[in-house]
């Protein structure tokens, strides 16, 4: 993480300490005159239109490839990537934006820029118009994803922050859940065009109800904008998401792979120094004296990294080792995000009673439990015996997941709240970026991808009619060997996450003492 920054910015808690721990989870800021359930249901729309989009499409690239021509390993990627490289670029610059102008206008931006991008990428008529489409629909989902949590914190008292966080973390894993299953419906019985529709509907009624529902109080933006800094953040996060995106297909020594992430890593050190001199930095490192903010946003991004690998590396697993259908392998991967679904509420609420300290310890550690224990499938496993593993992965997590958000969020004033969310929403699509290009890097370089392309031939019958004599099983053995290492590497990451949530120390029991 970023050193702190020099004291400049007036609303932070080092800076102007507030005699009432909740006076900025309490001022008109926030969405006073709305009630807080309709401000749950307003984010619950965005939030799950969203993490439904960024599941359903993965599943769909093959028939978009197929539609327009092109290799699936050639320009269609960009349909991913794009979407991922323009929210991790753009989502802290949002957080301070939102904090200086409101929250309504940019959650109602988002809402009405992400159904837009959704009805412009169902019409595509070519594949770079789809493309450009997803940037411009990823514009939209980073002003959701933005905003979403510090809108919750500010509607519900800090008493219930917990428990809200926790029912947000259920529209996520049903989104999550939903996505790959729904999609893989929707692609062989419509077309690609509707997994993008889908969202039209529900878009327009989140912009309506924002609209006629949500009431926040006009006020005078707080400070500047740091343009400077926007730009170098904004070069900085895209040009690292970039090449960890295409770092194994460029190869992990390539020029291309180098001068992406060197040119990342020197926006982001000007961003440093820059923000050290501004009067009003686009990004407050100040927040990370707060142990307990510093720490929650490094067991975040570290439980993304190594929990991420699940979703990326199970279909590998499930269709090309096991000889699944899409169909299948979706409604296989399920345990996990339902599992959380169930248990992320409950948590939050334990997290408001208790503390997030040793709650999202617990929780990080069962998870790197349940890694380890994806490890030992074998070529033979049971469905049952893949099931239970990601139950254990996805109670862990959903233990970990929501009073870890409790924590960041609660540890950041009300006045930092929109970039406190940003930071959260940063720390995940980084996180994710990371374990894909860690995952992917160690299976290929044991020799996993090969095997696993040879015995999906083998599956589909697209081979010769007859092999050597223990070349499947030989075959087998090495995909088995390489998935075994990825998932042992991603439990040593989830232990370092583990050791980061204990050092935080205690939080201001104060918070959660009070109510609004």
């Amino acid at each position: 993480m970023s050193r702190p920054s020099s004291p400049s910015l007036p609303n932070l808690p080092d800076q102007q300490p507030h005699p009432d721990p909740d006076a900025d989870v309490r001022r008109p800021s926030a969405e006073p005159a709305t009630n807080k359930w309709v401000v749950f249901a307003i984010v619950a729309i965005g939030v799950f239109m969203s993490t439904v989009d960024s599941s359903i499409v993965n599943i769909s690239l093959p028939a978009i490839a197929s539609f327009f021509g092109v290799p699936l390993n050639g320009a269609v990627e960009w349909v991913v990537i794009v979407y991922l490289v323009v929210i991790a670029a753009t989502l802290l610059t949002i957080g301070r934006l939102a904090d200086m102008t409101g929250r309504k206008a940019i959650w109602t931006a988002g809402l009405a820029i992400f159904t837009t991008g959704s009805a412009l990428s169902g019409a595509a008529p070519t594949l770079g118009f789809l493309i450009a489409a997803r940037g411009f629909q990823a514009i939209g989902g980073s002003l959701l994803f933005a905003v979403s949590a510090a809108m919750l914190t500010g509607a519900f008292p800090a008493s219930e922050r917990g428990r809200v966080l926790g029912m947000n973390a259920l529209i996520v894993a049903l989104g999550v859940s939903v996505g790959p299953t729904l999609g893989g419906f929707i692609t062989e019985f419509l077309t690609w065009r509707w997994i993008f529709y889908v969202n039209v509907p529900l878009g327009i009624i989140g912009v309506f109800a924002t609209l006629r529902l949500l009431h926040e109080p006009k006020r005078a933006g707080r400070g500047r904008f740091d343009p400077t800094g926007a730009l170098l953040l904004t070069i900085g996060l895209a040009s690292i998401t970039l090449g960890l995106s295409f770092g194994q297909e460029w190869g992990w020594s390539s020029p291309q792979l180098i001068a992406s992430l060197v040119i990342g890593t020197v926006a982001l050190v000007a961003l440093v120094i820059v923000e050290r001199i501004v009067r009003n930095p686009i990004v407050p490192l100040s927040l990370f004296r707060n142990r307990v903010f510093a720490s929650a946003n490094l067991s975040l991004t570290l439980s993304f990294l190594a929990l991420f690998a699940v979703s990326f590396m199970m279909p590998f697993y499930l269709e090309q080792l096991r000889g699944f259908s899409l169909i299948d392998s979706g409604l296989l991967l399920t345990p996990l995000p339902l599992t959380i679904a169930v248990f992320a509420p409950f948590s939050g609420r334990l997290a408001d009673r208790i503390g997030t300290r040793w709650l999202a310890a617990t929780g990080l550690a069962i998870a790197c439990l349940g890694l380890v224990f994806l490890s030992q499938l074998q070529a033979n496993s049971s469905v049952f015996d893949i099931a239970w593993r990601l139950v254990v992965i996805g109670f862990g997590q959903a233990l970990f997941q929501s009073p870890n958000n409790s924590a960041l969020m609660g540890s950041a004033p009300g006045a930092a709240q929109g970039v406190a969310s940003g930071f959260l929403a940063t720390g995940r699509v980084i996180g994710q970026s990371t374990s894909v290009a860690l995952a992917g890097a160690i299976f290929t370089s044991l020799g996993g991808a090969v095997a696993g392309a040879q015995l999906h031939k083998i599956v589909l019958g697209l081979g010769p009619h007859s092999f050597p004599p223990g070349y499947v099983a030989a075959a087998q053995q090495t995909f088995v060997g390489a998935f075994h290492a990825t998932f042992l590497v991603c439990a040593a990451v989830a232990v370092v996450g583990v050791f980061a949530s204990l050092v935080r120390g205690k939080e201001d029991r104060r918070l959660v003492a009070r109510r609004v």
